[in-house]
């Protein structure tokens, strides 16, 4: 079965403009792992980075710190007790907050919204992830309507143990190279990679060049160990 599942360079080939990204995936050497990535197009959000806190958080944050803007720049990754915690937006904290308070992932995960950003509404995608039983994550997706309703849809996806090479994707959008759609709710993808730092490869190696802003690679508990791995500096 595993055979019938497209290669995450595959899946993100075919979507030349992901915007933000959400991994839960086993790599060859057993270890269970999740990644984030950021894409982007306007200046704004090619004007970013991701780097880690003294305290072991991630921060999307912007080049210039006068230019905070709360749905460009957030806390992407947190450690919450056991749970790893992670997505793109200000519901991250909103979540490690829910799960500190004693809250299971699936509760934790309720009641989020999508972006305020029309006309696309971008999604809010959070994963939380077990670190005492390896492969077990919560996927939460906060989605607008396909049509006019504006309720938020909510997804929740509990994904199982993984075997190496499996693993699950969230993207906030899927585009052609010229028309831009809310993702899919999620895909599952193979995984190529032998390790950690592999993954980081697979991964930065997967986004479309022009757009691909930052990625990182991580392990509950292992925050502070994070592998980041940035844009050039564009040259003046």
């Amino acid at each position: 079965m595993l055979n019938s599942v497209n290669g995450l360079k595959n899946v993100l080939a075919d979507n030349h403009y992901p915007g933000r990204g959400v991994l839960w995936c086993r790599t060859g050497d057993g270890n269970a792992l999740g990644g984030y990535f950021l894409t982007g197009r306007s200046p704004a959000s090619k004007a970013r980075s991701l780097h880690r806190t003294p305290e072991g958080v991630l921060i999307v944050a912007p080049s210039e710190p006068s230019a905070h803007d709360h749905l460009r720049h957030y806390v992407a990754a947190r450690q919450s007790g056991q749970w790893l915690v992670f997505g793109n937006g200000e519901q991250v904290a909103v979540v490690a907050g829910r799960l500190d308070s004693g809250e299971l992932p699936a509760l934790a995960l309720d009641g989020l919204d999508y972006e305020p950003d029309p006309p696309i509404f971008t999604p809010r995608l959070t994963v939380v992830a077990d670190g005492q039983v390896g492969g077990r994550a919560w996927f939460g997706a906060a989605r607008h309507s396909s049509g006019e309703r504006t309720a938020t849809d909510r997804l929740t996806l509990e994904v199982g143990q993984l075997e190496p090479g499996e693993g699950v994707l969230m993207t906030t959008y899927h585009s052609d190279g010229n028309e831009i759609a809310t993702g899919d709710p999620f895909t599952e993808v193979r995984i190529n990679a032998g390790s950690r730092r592999g993954l980081l490869d697979e991964l930065w190696d997967s986004l479309t060049p022009q757009l691909r802003i930052a990625a990182a690679v991580f392990s509950p508990g292992g925050l502070a160990e994070a592998d980041i791995r940035q844009k050039e500096p564009a040259q003046s």
